[in-house]
């Protein structure tokens, strides 16, 4: 079957948007490491937004850890088909990634990072992969750091790769540029910007030196909701555009990305793509890592012991959907100080509309991972300032509750979990005392006893699935 490439991107149907622009004109401005699917949906369709009117805001993707994205895209010469799911589904060719570098190819990233026109590093490398600790700061006994460390010159971590990629920049006599990280990580621009000073303290004092003059850390929050790609998405893809698409990518209509106004030097105008700029990202941050996260890791871990499958299945469970609104009305929002202008109502009412949207098959299983990166930020936070603020914390201590539930079945049942403690917490599956005491996750509230006993009690309560009613 044919396969979508630049020689054959003119046989696409005229129903399905292209890219508007002269790829073969476009120039990398932004070097990306964790060019996948969530990435792919979001950052990289609004710089092929931007790039209809300023070919300089290309993408370099880096996959350090895979090679399926680089043998999927590359062939392709970086085009790839977005699927917005609502009632109908439009499909979008996408072009701004120009070619996907793997972590063997170190020359390379090296140089796409301290090329003259580069002046973006951006990260969508999940929350375990900044190597941060449970305070926020670097870990540096994490194995990847450590290594990096030893060996500054042959980074296996993004963090290394972002510190020798500025690093090259200095000795080269360029620019700094700007670091944007776009995961679901509270405060990430800080987080990063600290990660990156102390690793060149400790590596390459001059070097950090001119990172605090030179290089800038905004703060941003993503959000859209980009479920896996599956057979049936690669059969109606090729039903749309007539031909093969390696890997295309789906997700709804939807989108928000607020980023801090603090670049260096040019700011791209990704407010034409319906970016968000703004002196504060908090309050925006905030309300969606409570409110959407939040909810969206509940709703997982109770509906996985429903035996719901994706987000869609656990909303048409009333009492379920129910029980997830009372969370985020009662329990999530009244730990938020929005924006200005901010309708915290309305933006519960969207996601309760976006969670139930039948056209996104968004499994829980893949909500379900890494839930020992997440709950700290998801629902612990919200947690502690309910306590502060002398506001009940029931509800919020069945999250935990189902988050344990769900360890413990998967312990019983020899069943893998993806996520970066999992052997640990596995370990620990029959004894949800000794996972609740792991400070990593925990924090300060790994040895607070009325904290323990309320998620003991909301625990028992899962004894039975609809013990959350």
């Amino acid at each position: 079957m044919t396969r979508l490439s630049n020689a054959t991107l003119d046989r696409v149907p005229p129903a399905v948007a292209r890219p508007g622009y002269d790829r073969a004109a476009m120039v990398p401005g932004v070097v990306h490491f964790g060019p996948g699917a969530f990435h792919r949906a979001h950052q990289a369709a609004a710089f092929d937004t931007l790039l209809g009117d300023d070919p300089r805001w290309g993408i370099t993707g880096v996959s350090l850890n895979s090679h399926g994205v680089a043998d999927a895209l590359n062939p392709q010469d970086g085009l790839y088909t977005l699927a917005l799911r609502e009632a109908e589904t439009d499909y979008r060719i996408i072009g701004s990634i120009a070619r996907v570098l793997t972590g063997g190819e170190r020359a390379a990233i090296l140089a796409a990072l301290a090329a003259p026109a580069t002046r973006i590093f951006s990260t969508t490398v999940t929350e375990k992969g900044y190597c941060l600790g449970a305070d926020g700061t670097l870990d540096m006994d994490h194995p990847a750091i450590a290594a990096d460390l030893i060996h500054p010159r042959e980074p296996r971590s993004a963090i290394g790769w972002l510190v020798a990629g500025l690093a090259a920049r200095r000795h080269a006599g360029l620019p700094g540029v700007t670091i944007l990280s776009c995961d679901n990580l509270a405060d990430n621009g800080r987080k990063v910007g600290a990660a990156v000073r102390a690793f060149a303290q400790a590596t390459d004092p001059d070097t950090a030196r001119w990172i605090e003059q030179e290089v800038r850390f905004p703060n941003a929050m993503v959000d859209s909701i980009t479920p896996a790609t599956d057979d049936a998405l690669r059969a109606s893809t090729i039903a749309a555009i007539g031909m093969e698409d390696t890997w295309p990518i789906q997700r709804e209509r939807f989108t928000q990305w607020v980023i801090e106004d603090d670049f260096v030097g040019e700011r791209p105008e990704l407010d034409r793509a319906g970016v968000t700029f703004t002196r504060d990202v908090h309050g925006y941050e905030a309300a969606k890592l409570r409110l959407l996260n939040g909810a969206h890791s509940t709703l997982a871990y109770l509906g996985l012991g429903l035996d719901h499958a994706t987000v869609a299945d656990a909303m048409a469970d009333a009492g379920l959907a129910a029980f997830i609104e009372r969370l985020m009305r009662e329990d999530i929002a009244p730990s938020l100080s929005p924006p200005s202008g901010f309708d915290v109502p309305a933006y519960i009412a969207d996601i309760l509309a976006r969670f139930a949207n039948p056209a996104i098959e968004h499994k829980l299983s893949q909500i379900a991972w890494d839930g020992s990166q997440k709950l700290p930020y998801r629902i612990l936070d919200t947690l502690r300032d309910a306590r502060a603020a002398g506001r009940p914390i029931d509800r919020l201590t069945i999250s935990v509750a189902a988050w344990l539930r769900f360890i413990e079945h998967a312990a019983a049942t020899g069943q893998r979990i993806t996520d970066p403690l999992a052997d640990r917490l596995l370990a620990h599956g029959g004894d949800w005392r000794a996972i609740l005491a792991m400070p990593e996750i925990f924090a300060d509230l790994s040895a607070d006893a009325s904290f323990i006993d309320a998620v003991g009690r909301a625990r028992a309560a899962l004894a039975d699935p609809r013990g959350f009613a």
